[in-house]
């Protein structure tokens, strides 16, 4: 039998353009000679519509993408990721399901039984859980069918799982000679190589091949891989989709030819991609072409310059350099030296003018080495927001936030300052990532993308007189762990203070994580792309009100 991925980046919403490219992928397998072609979780309407779930007009019409499927699907099989009604009149108003459709006809549904509700997912929230498992006998082959968290749940695999039930592994045992799996598994940190491991293991243990087909593609700040792969019934890849990339083709699934060609052997270049197709996809699927950043002659804006360059195009996107009276002199010098390295536009808007006449009109002091005057600081940071939102607003640019997950993890963000913009493009990324992934740019390039200069500066935002963060923060190759335990990991303070971190500064930090004033500020920043777990953004719900410390037992 010849199976065809068809890895497909859907828009939430867009019915027509998403059934345009289902249309294509089958006409691609038709052409590859394909007996069997496979589509993505809601590849139809899109798997993170959210609330759109719940209109009555899309509950209604859930049915209607399917037709032209149905009349595309002469001489093959076709299996799509879509949602259906629920005529029962308990329980949700939807079904999560896979139809599959044969030579001209809607054979049936297999319906999504396990239903996540962690991180970024809200499964129960939009649809009716299923009781039932789906096998189709189609050309002599029994086609176990599930839908993504179904085939999550290997009890072989997995050292902890959330359900009893594991229904691909129910589908095997009543003679299933092939488990399909359909998904929207978004990206994370290590998800690539999991995936396959998970694949592989299954296949070999059960002695089925598996085909599971991944989304490609970001929608607001979730990012899917693909990573899209086939394997025979001894655990071996033979068919590996290129990961953040649309992928349609074919393989027979008796060829047992190892294919590896999409796992990424880098993490930084998987979070490189991964961060290039989130600012990308967010900018196109919102209209916008173009960009706009405020370069500040440090590495936080200088990673997200590199990156936007490459995702849009250095033509469309601008750098703006916008000194203040204790901006220093690399601070122009070194964003230059970038914006010639990327070739991007570049304009210089001072804000000292204006700085002056509101301190004057406010009467406040300016901000002095060894004073205090937080008010004058952020007034600096609000005004570059402000000339960043009106270029916006004027030219019609998307405005790319510059902050890190440390700094944003711990509220040295300015709200309506440097929190300002459309897109979040390293929220999710620790300050020594941020270092880590800058390196790579420049080892992948072979030359200088970001100066070095850049790079190896002392971190500041130059808001006072010889300001530097390390006055206000730990290091950052200390503080990092910390973090990365908290919100990767989810490990408790005791938990993190024994791998050898200090006690008064893991409680320092993360009361400081759970501040109110700093949830305040990140409830109102921009989507952050996501490329780890438990990331600040949608997959993190956390009160403003509250009171509540980390405290010792």
């Amino acid at each position: 039998m010849k199976v065809t991925i068809g890895q497909i980046n859907t828009t939430n919403g867009d019915l027509k353009g998403n059934i345009a490219k289902i249309l294509a992928g089958i006409e691609k397998a038709r052409k590859d000679g394909s007996d069997l072609v496979v589509f993505p979780e809601v590849a139809t309407h899109g798997y993170t519509s959210q609330d759109w779930f719940l209109d009555r007009d899309i509950i209604e019409n859930a049915d209607d993408a399917l037709h032209p499927i149905i009349e595309a699907s002469q001489g093959l099989t076709v299996i799509v990721g879509t949602i259906r009604k629920n005529d029962d009149t308990d329980g949700r108003r939807l079904f999560n399901s896979a139809a599959v459709v044969h030579d001209g006809e809607l054979v049936g549904f297999a319906d999504k039984s396990l239903l996540p509700e962690y991180d970024v997912f809200d499964d129960p929230r939009y649809f009716e859980p299923s009781e039932k498992r789906s096998m189709f006998e189609i050309n002599g082959r029994k086609l176990g069918v599930v839908v993504c968290e179904d085939f999550w749940n290997d009890k072989t695999f997995w050292k902890e799982r959330l359900y009893d039930e594991d229904p691909a592994d129910e589908l095997i045992k009543q003679g299933a000679d092939v488990i399909i799996s359909i998904n929207a598994s978004p990206y994370n940190k290590g998800k690539i190589k999991l995936r396959c491991d998970m694949v592989a293991h299954r296949a070999k243990a059960q002695k089925v091949p598996v085909v599971f087909v991944n989304l490609v593609g970001g929608n607001d700040g979730i990012i899917y891989d693909g990573a899209s792969l086939i394997a025979d019934e001894e655990g071996d890849i033979i068919l590996q989709a290129a990961a953040f990339e649309e992928f349609v083709e074919t393989v027979e699934l008796d060829v047992r030819k190892p294919d590896s060609r999409g796992i990424e052997g880098d993490e930084l270049e998987s979070i490189r991609r991964a961060l290039v197709l989130g600012i990308r996809d967010y900018a196109h699927k919102n209209r916008f072409r173009s960009a706009v950043l405020g370069l500040s002659g440090g590495i936080d804006s200088a990673i997200v310059a590199a990156l936007a360059a490459e995702a849009l195009g250095p033509e469309n996107l601008l750098c703006v350099m916008m000194p203040s009276p204790f901006s220093s002199e690399g601070s122009i010098t070194d964003s230059q030296k970038l914006v010639e390295n990327l070739g991007c536009e570049s304009r210089i808007e001072p804000i000292s003018g204006a700085f002056d006449v509101l301190l004057s009109q406010l009467e406040f002091k300016k901000p002095e080495k060894g004073g205090e005057n937080l008010a004058a600081e952020n007034m600096q940071s609000r005004l570059r927001g402000l000339i960043l939102m009106s270029i916006s607003n004027a030219e019609g640019r998307l405005v790319l936030a510059t902050g890190n997950k440390s700094e944003l993890a711990v509220g040295y963000c300015t709200l309506y300052g440097d929190t300002n913009g459309g897109l979040a493009v390293i929220g999710d990324l620790l300050k020594t990532e941020v270092y880590a992934l800058s390196r790579h740019i420049n080892d992948a390039a072979g030359r200088e993308i970001i100066p070095n200069d850049i790079i190896e500066k002392a971190p500041s935002a130059e808001l006072a007189p010889n300001q530097f963060d390390q006055d206000s923060l730990p290091p950052y190759e200390v503080m990092d762990p910390v973090l990365k335990q908290y919100f990767e990991n989810k490990l408790a303070p005791e938990a993190i203070i024994a791998l050898g971190h200090d006690a008064d500064l893991v409680y320092s930090l993360l009361n400081q994580v759970e501040s109110p004033a700093n949830e305040f500020k990140r409830r109102q920043l921009p989507p952050a792309l996501i490329i780890s777990k438990n990331a600040i953004g949608v997959g993190r719900r956390r009160p403003i009100t509250h009171k509540f410390r980390r405290t010792r037992h």
